[in-house]
């Protein structure tokens, strides 16, 4: 699955990405997925908000993922990506 993101993500918008990504990936199994950011800037508080309120429906993607990659040139992305990828270590 491949993932393009960019501009500012506020609470609408990160309600139907989450929902669509939930919904594209429901038939998927060992998959990989890959995020290709461009011009991405941090999310609202409020889109954070929904992105915690979801985290249950968001484990259970990491089983659908063998692999994910990032694709970005910003710093900070780098960074919370490999986070992401000490907390998620299988991914």
């Amino acid at each position: 699955m491949d993932i393009e993101l960019s501009g500012k993500l506020d609470a609408e918008v990160m309600k139907i990405a989450l929902d669509e990504l939930v919904n594209k990936s429901e038939n998927i199994e060992n998959g990989k997925m890959l995020y290709d950011v461009i011009d991405f800037h941090l999310p609202s508080l409020g889109a954070i908000v929904i992105e915690f309120s979801r985290l249950p429906s968001m484990f259970g993607l990491k089983k659908k993922f063998d692999r994910a990659a990032v694709l970005t040139d910003k710093t900070w992305l780098k960074k919370v990506s490999e986070f992401e990828g000490v907390l998620y270590p299988g991914l």
